[in-house]
């Protein structure tokens, strides 16, 4: 197909103005002749709170795996956000983390990056530069009720603006990037596709989160990040300190039933306080609220295997949460997302051809894959949670995991190894290489730390602040 005919007429709607929709409009938009949003609410002008997106108001990270992924599909990408004020801090040399296993180095070789920015600030930047494109337009206020078409050929959406009649908006090729509210498997019900299977195992965790004015220096801060430890008799809690733009620190707590933290703001410090280690809590003492507490409770791993249906109907590829969405404490749901709309472009190199649909579904399913293996594969181990429990090849996928994660503590071959997987850049498979097998048998090369790591610069500033009257 000549590319002047894969442009030809075609026409795009995209179901959601998420950053799923906004990269999904970014993968197609060469494709197609024309692109069209439509948006259950209005957009905000600025970095300002999007109305559906609860998620918001917790800790974000744009891993390098999603990163590499955002700027093949908008170059320039990374320095807009760093330019607004988002940090870029290198793995694990800028962040002082507390595994199960014990304190991980900050080793000064660095192989990864990470983005630390507002969830509103990476929205904002990205959908700034997709809705610049003419070719691309937003309906707000209006709503998919259905999609137009049968079991075979999607040919539209169904939808109803605020203040109108429904009506229907014809379309080579819809996308659904609508989030976890997605209402596809009841709209493909009504076209007779059925069997469509779906996974929910939920931690029952927790999220409460608040912004603070930062009291040092926040340049060059590292992110802290105290994990929990699903072997531990008490409920599992964590909670990390992200540094973000404007001077600012993203702070988020999280814990399971039977200890999890509340919108009390007088409760939030004394929670932070019953992590595995105090350095949360000791740095907040002196830090000034800027917000309220938060609280989500919609934390669970849900994913629709459409990939595995036994028929497909052309025209139609679902995205983003749509498919799966995940336990926030990985931070791996934007990454996800962006890698997913990297491999739909691929796909869409051929233009809309037939079978393109089925084949972008399975493509997107891959990075989902990696992250759902490792997100479940961590929370399944936790008492709390329901809809999956650890079977033996679990347990034992759990100890060499674990065994790993201490050789981390003091290796960096092995940091870098799992480091790989977890910013989405190699496959979880990748761990059981031979060379990544000897790091874990041999184990740890340096002593493990008594404490959390920070350089001398750091801790004159800490000292500082406990001088402080």
């Amino acid at each position: 197909m000549s590319q002047a005919s894969r442009h030809s007429s075609a026409r795009a709607v995209i179901i959601g103005g998420s950053m799923a929709g906004m990269l999904a409009a970014a993968a197609i938009k060469d494709q197609v002749e024309s692109v069209e949003i439509i948006e259950a609410h209005d957009l905000p002008a600025g970095p300002d709170p999007r109305v559906g997106v609860p998620q918001a108001a917790h800790i974000h990270l744009l891993h390098s795996g999603g990163l590499d992924a955002i700027e093949s599909l908008l170059p320039g990408t990374m320095s807009q956000l760093l330019a607004a004020g988002a940090h870029r801090i290198p793995m694990t040399t800028n962040m002082v983390i507390y595994s199960p296993e014990g304190w991980y180095r900050r080793w000064q070789r660095t192989t990864h990056h990470l983005i630390a920015a507002s969830r509103n600030l990476t929205d904002h930047i990205v959908r700034e530069r997709i809705l610049k494109d003419p070719r691309i337009n937003v309906r707000t206020q209006t709503k998919a009720v259905g999609l137009i078409g049968n079991s075979r050929q999607v040919t539209g959406v169904r939808i109803h603006t605020v203040g109108q009649a429904a009506t229907e908006l014809p379309a080579d090729l819809v996308i659904d990037a609508s989030g976890r509210a997605s209402r596809t498997p009841i709209f493909l019900a009504e076209l007779g596709v059925n069997g469509l299977t779906e996974d929910h195992i939920d931690s029952g965790l927790v999220y409460a989160s608040r912004i603070y004015r930062a009291p040092v220096p926040n340049q060059d801060w590292p992110m802290i990040s105290i994990q929990a430890d699903s072997r531990s008799p008490q409920p599992a809690n964590a909670g990390g300190i992200l540094p973000i733009e404007g001077d600012r620190w993203h702070v988020s707590l999280m814990g399971a039933p039977g200890g999890h933290p509340t919108r009390d703001a007088n409760s939030f410090e004394l929670f932070a306080r019953t992590l595995r280690h105090p350095v949360i809590a000791d740095l907040l003492t002196h830090a000034q609220p800027l917000t309220d507490v938060t609280v989500t409770h919609s934390t669970a791993n849900r994913r629709y295997y459409y990939e595995r249906l036994g028929a497909w109907p052309e025209g139609l590829v679902v995205l983003g949460d749509s498919v799966a969405a995940f336990n926030p404490l990985y931070g791996q749901g934007i990454s996800v997302i962006a890698q997913g709309a990297l491999a739909l472009r691929n796909v869409l190199s051929d233009g809309l051809v037939p079978g393109l649909a089925r084949r972008a579904q399975r493509a997107i399913a891959r990075p989902v894959d990696v992250a759902w293996a490792l997100s479940v594969g961590q929370d399944i181990h936790f008492s709390t949670t329901t809809g999956k429990r650890p079977n033996i090849a679990d347990r034992l996928l759990q100890r060499y995991v674990s065994r790993l994660s201490l050789t981390a503590t003091g290796s960096f071959h092995a940091a870098t190894a799992l480091t790989d997987v977890l910013t989405l850049q190699a496959s979880p498979t990748s761990l059981v290489r031979p060379s990544v097998l000897l790091s874990a048998l041999i184990g740890p090369l340096r002593p493990q730390l008594a404490g959390p790591q920070f350089t001398p610069a750091e801790l004159s500033l800490i000292t500082d602040l406990r001088e402080l009257p």
